[in-house]
């Protein structure tokens, strides 16, 4: 995974045409770059994002952050209530309950 001003990249090996390329994956707005070698890579993959923030400025529109913080999840109304209860019994919003283990579970599978 690549990283450059809170824009993250996966990136993946063509071997037929021996070249990297990679997407912005946490953005609408589609962002790609392509590069035979790491550092061309890298450098592809950073000129990108800036090509991207300097067309919407010159355009006057506002860059699509990478991630607002905000998502609606809808669930069954007995995990609903099951939430609830939980967090009540935590001493916690609903919020900060789900918050807590939505960033746990992630962790935990990102291995970071």
């Amino acid at each position: 995974m690549m990283t450059y001003k809170g824009y993250m990249a996966h990136v993946e090996y063509d071997d037929e045409a021996k070249v990297f390329h990679g997407e912005v994956i946490n953005t609408r707005d589609v962002i790609t770059f392509q590069g035979r070698s790491v550092d061309e890579l890298e450098q592809a993959f950073r000129d990108s994002v800036d090509d991207y923030l300097d067309f919407c400025r010159e355009r006057g529109e506002e860059p699509e952050k990478p991630y607002s913080g905000q998502f609606v999840v809808r669930v069954s109304p007995d995990v609903h209530r099951d939430i609830a209860l939980a967090a009540k019994r935590a001493g916690k919003s609903m919020n900060a309950w789900i918050a807590e283990c939505l960033e746990r579970d992630a962790k935990a599978t990102l291995g970071s």
